[in-house]
């Protein structure tokens, strides 16, 4: 019997590149042929080849869609219209059954050429509320599977399910042992994880550095400061440890962690819901996106399961006051996120995606 192929896109960040990373195992052990379209800039095409080198990456020309007024709002459309005739040819040629699409700009083109090709799309969405490419998407695309329940709301009734998080089993396996070691640490403090996500963040970064004479007096800290933020004023400073990115230490320094401060992007809060980590959370304000990280950081609050930071309240002062509310409340917060249901697994996500194909 010929093997059945499966097109996989979503990039531009971590975020819309990580349940791909979590479900291809699961697709190619049940020997599908599987193949990832993105762009050549975004982060997606060094995630993927550093994981899977043996699954083909295809870079498309890929647009950005701005809210606000910007010159190169009349040039990406073009840029668009060309990535779906990229990505037109690539389906003819490859010749999928489905195309899951997990977001991001990237996702837009193929998702059109996947439409103009007759081939099923399955989209996923991670946020409160639909973005900008997936609501483009919407109208192309067979179904789409939600994270929260509140996003169902947002979408057509006949072809919306909420799955819940869909968590990377390897995360699991991390070890606190490992991670300590990784990190030069022992178990005398606990350890404090700040993070701003695969791009960084500017603020969060300032926040900590301002504070780390006061915070290394109780904590050990590992800060995850993305690509370009290493200090290396810092870099011998005893119990602080920073990284640029990590990829297969991340599950070992998640175990080792027993506070994290992070941005409120959808996949890393139900990362760290899984683990049962309480978190810190100072979500991309409204004026640098659309709001969809002070939504998920606002729920998750509501619930129990973080403290949260507005950005506009970002001080040296709030920031040092946030960290020390959120270690008043860790055994609360522990327990609460016990009582949260499992996450599916990837083979379940991949199952539910697979019922799509033609």
């Amino acid at each position: 019997m010929k093997q059945q192929t499966i097109i996989l896109t979503g990039g531009g960040t971590a975020g819309h590149v990580s349940l791909n990373q979590a479900i291809l195992p699961s697709l190619l052990e049940q020997g599908y042929d599987v193949h990832y379209i993105g762009s050549d800039e975004g982060i997606e095409k060094e995630l993927i080849g550093e994981a899977f080198p043996h699954v083909p990456f295809y870079g498309i020309a890929s647009g950005k869609l701005r809210r606000y007024f910007s010159m190169k709002n009349f040039t990406d459309p073009f840029k668009v219209l060309a990535g779906v005739m990229q990505a037109f040819r690539i389906i003819k040629k490859v010749k999928p059954q489905v195309i899951f699409s997990k977001g991001g700009f990237v996702s837009v083109p193929v998702v059109m050429a996947a439409k103009l090709a007759s081939v099923p799309v399955v989209i996923h969405e991670s946020d409160v509320t639909p973005g900008l490419a997936n609501k483009i998407a919407l109208p192309f695309a067979s179904h789409v599977f939600t994270i929260f329940e509140e996003t169902l709301k947002h979408l057509p009734q006949e072809k919306a399910t909420c799955t819940g998080s869909i968590i990377r089993p390897e995360l699991f396996k991390g070890e606190k042992a490992r991670g300590l070691s990784f990190c030069g640490f022992t178990t005398l403090k606990p350890v404090l994880l700040v993070m701003g996500g695969s791009l960084g963040s500017v603020v969060l970064n300032e926040a900590l550095r301002k504070n780390l004479p006061e915070l290394l007096k109780q904590f050990y800290i590992i800060h995850l400061c993305g690509k370009g933020h290493y200090d290396q004023a810092l870099a011998a400073m005893p119990g602080y440890k920073q990284f640029e990115y990590v990829t297969t230490e991340l599950p070992d320094l998640l175990h080792a962690a027993d506070f994290i401060v992070s941005r409120a992007g959808s996949n890393s809060i139900f990362e760290f819901l899984a683990l049962h980590k309480p978190m810190l959370l100072v979500p991309l304000s409204a004026q640098k996106s659309r709001g969809d990280q002070i939504l998920n950081a606002n729920l998750f609050k509501k619930q129990g399961y973080a403290e949260v930071l507005q950005e506009e309240e970002l001080t040296k002062e709030s920031f040092l006051k946030s960290v020390y509310t959120l270690t008043e409340r860790k055994v609360e917060m522990v327990a609460t996120m016990e009582q949260t249901p499992k996450p599916k697994t990837p083979d379940e996500m991949a199952a539910l995606i697979l019922h799509y194909k033609k």
